[in-house]
């Protein structure tokens, strides 16, 4: 990592996308470092210059090169459709800038491995940005897995399925490396490789499907080297409508996690073993308000994170694997 950081850390913002207030905007203006969105760029100008107007940004730009470009920002966050995020980031590294980027980090594992090439051979982070990982609630339910409280683990289940009705949307275009498993599945692989500390092999496979190559909702059975099992399930539109929860079971108890992924929405972390049963209750403060303390910590201070380019080649992997085994195509960067 250089010595020749920022003392503030200015980022922009590629595109006008609906996730960026909740996801950097807000967070920045909480965070106890100096980090200030100072740009954004749009497909649209006039779109761009709306959602700076509404959020106080002070600087538009009339495409991405040229905010990737601007010596005076340090950082560029891309809430882009998942098939750009691979050219996004290779630009921004190119350009000499950090990246926070959002999940799933590329379209496939093979784009995956190639943009942790080019960080790793940069001074930059380029941080993937499963916004979860970084709450305390994620963390405290690794340690107590890590601390063997669980006993040997026996069985992962991972779980990501909301409504999305809206089949125009984007997440249903296998052009912009849209399906189910990459918008809400990669949670739940993710989840499952955290969880069960390992990368598991994709045993089967079964998808519900949009179109021939589209996703709705898909289910797989996993194996850790380790030996023990885990699932992982994730739908755009099935009938399980809605479920965001983690299982962890062990020889000598049960580790529960309800609403992982947005827990300042509530949450629960519930322990069963031989010694009875105990809540946790965590910080109702954003996951994304850590994560941002967590990217900025990274780029100001050099402090280590764990949704590295090389954590996101193995998510990649198993997602890959998971589309194989159910007989779909990879998806491809657009």
């Amino acid at each position: 990592m250089s010595e020749d950081r920022p003392a503030e850390l200015r980022i922009g913002i590629l595109g006008a996308a609906g996730i960026a207030p909740a996801a950097v905007i807000g967070p920045a203006e909480r965070n106890p470092e100096v980090v200030v969105v100072a740009a954004v760029a749009a497909r649209e100008r006039s779109r761009g210059e709306k959602f700076a107007r509404k959020h106080r940004i002070g600087t538009v730009y009339d495409n991405y090169q040229e905010l990737i470009d601007a010596p005076d920002i340090d950082a560029v966050y891309i809430p882009l459709p998942n098939g750009l995020h691979g050219r996004w980031t290779r630009a921004a590294v190119a350009a000499g800038k950090h990246v926070l980027c959002e999940k799933p980090f590329t379209a496939n594992a093979e784009e995956a491995r190639e943009i942790a090439a080019l960080a790793g051979a940069s001074d930059r982070v380029v941080m993937e940005a499963f916004h979860y990982r970084y709450h305390p609630l994620t963390k405290a339910a690794e340690e107590i897995i890590a601390a063997g409280e669980l006993g040997t683990l026996r069985n992962v289940d991972a779980a990501l399925s909301f409504p999305l009705p809206k089949f125009s949307d984007i997440r249903y275009d296998y052009d912009l490396a849209g399906g189910a498993l990459m918008d809400a599945g990669c949670y739940a692989v993710h989840m499952a490789r955290l969880l069960g500390g390992e990368n598991p092999e994709v045993v089967a496979a079964r998808a519900k499907l949009h179109d021939a190559r589209i996703d709705r909702a898909m289910s797989a059975d996993l194996r850790f080297p380790s030996g023990h099992t885990g699932r992982i399930r994730c739908s755009m539109w099935s009938s399980d409508l809605l479920r965001i929860s983690a299982t962890v079971v062990g020889e000598r108890g049960r580790l529960r996690l309800v609403n992982p992924v947005l827990p300042h929405l509530g949450h629960l972390l519930v322990v069963r073993t031989e010694q009875g049963r105990r809540v946790h209750r965590f910080s109702r403060r954003s996951s994304y308000d850590y994560q941002l303390d967590a990217f900025a910590a990274a780029v100001l201070r050099g402090v280590p994170v764990p949704t590295t380019p090389d954590d996101a080649v193995d998510t990649m992997s198993v997602i890959d694997a998971v589309y194989r085994s159910a007989g779909l195509p990879l998806r491809l960067p657009s």
